[in-house]
């Protein structure tokens, strides 16, 4: 069970008050480290090294979708949130991830491992390679769909079971927020009392994780975000340096170490690697065309502009000679205004400036 027990002095956090206030559209600066290059992005890791990477939909369920690697996924859950002692999960079982056969054909309802403790939690591990729009509703969404099913398989509502859901993205999810690892809870929004305590979730977001060297690593989580951002691209000379006395760890790579895959399991890599770089393909194409577009849109609405305020110029100019042409014919400043739609201050001032060069031009003639 999670539990969230704040302060009296709790100090409401940022993205809290912006729940409060009122959500708001975020803007698209997730996608700021890829402009300009998005059409040669590629996925992180693959290399041609020994380990292959674990930002693939194929060997993340492998690390952690399996009997034989139960215990990885094991510890993994206890390092990321912290679960130790009484409060440790020492055994999972596996739970179907199609969570709506009704459209399971569209993809929108399957998970990458689904499982429940012996207390009856049910936890949700995501791989999210690419920026998708509306990933944290489809993270409630999948969160909703386990818990509901509790109440689908006879479950009482008081038997409910909690979810907990954790994301691994490979891309800014929150834009606002600084630090790689997010826990979000639900709290009231006055007193901040965790009093729904049925869903979890924490979101891991790599680009934020910044250390790039093994000795750089303080813990547990950090060596976890490090083998997800760089296994792919691990010496082996390296390895003992950065999983040091974790064993588990150590287990994740050699699960990555592609001399113990088959033909099969290296083609069922490759292919969805595949299918990843054809999304990141349309994915930049789509980028590339909607910056065409809105290019050639400015370029346009730039050339009406332009168009516009010459016409309003010529219009101006217009006036201004209609009204010269009529002071020197003696019609009255009121009745020019009238017509030219001047103001009588601006008349004046015609006025004024023709009489200076008359008798500029006076002055001239006289010498």
């Amino acid at each position: 069970m999670i539990n969230v027990n704040p302060s009296k002095e709790f100090e409401m956090p940022e993205y809290l008050k912006e729940a409060v206030a009122g959500s708001r559209e975020k803007d698209l600066r997730w996608l700021e480290p890829y402009e300009g290059k998005l059409s040669s992005t590629v996925p992180r890791g693959e290399f041609s090294g020994k380990y292959l990477s674990p930002l693939n939909s194929y060997s993340f369920k492998r690390i952690f979708g399996t009997e034989k690697n139960k215990d990885i996924l094991i510890h993994f859950l206890n390092d990321i949130l912290g679960f130790t002692g009484l409060a440790a999960i020492h055994d999972v079982e596996f739970l179907a991830t199609i969570l709506d056969p009704e459209i399971a054909a569209k993809k929108q309802s399957i998970v990458d491992v689904l499982c429940k403790d012996s207390q009856g939690s049910r936890y949700i591990i995501e791989m999210q390679f690419t920026k998708t729009k509306g990933f944290e509703k489809r993270a409630q969404y999948y969160a909703a769909k386990a818990y509901s099913s509790q109440a689908d398989q006879g479950d009482e509502y008081h038997n409910l079971k909690e979810i907990i859901f954790i994301a691994v993205a490979d891309c800014i999810i929150f834009p606002d927020k600084a630090e790689y690892k997010s826990n979000h809870v639900i709290l009231d929004k006055n007193s901040f009392e965790h009093d729904l305590k049925d869903f979890y979730f924490v979101f891991i977001e790599l680009p934020k994780f910044n250390k790039t060297k093994e000795d750089q690593l303080e813990n547990i989580v950090e060596k976890w975000c490090y083998f997800f951002r760089y296994a792919g691209e691990t010496r082996e000379e390296d390895l003992d340096k950065i999983v040091g006395s974790d064993v588990i760890i150590k287990r994740a790579y050699e699960e990555m170490n592609k001399f113990n895959w088959s033909e099969e399991e290296l083609l069922a890599y490759e292919q969805r690697k595949k299918r990843i770089m054809d999304e990141i393909a349309a994915f930049a194409e789509k980028f590339d065309e909607g910056l065409r577009l809105g290019q050639e849109k400015g370029r346009l609405e730039g050339i009406q502009i332009g168009h516009q305020k010459g016409r309003a110029e010529g219009r101006k100019e217009r006036d201004v000679e209609v009204a010269k042409n009529s002071l020197k014919a003696g019609v009255s400043i009121d009745v020019i205004a009238e017509i030219t739609g001047l103001s009588a201050d601006k008349i004046k001032q015609l006025q004024e400036e023709m009489a200076f060069c008359n008798c500029l031009s006076t002055v001239v003639l006289f010498k």
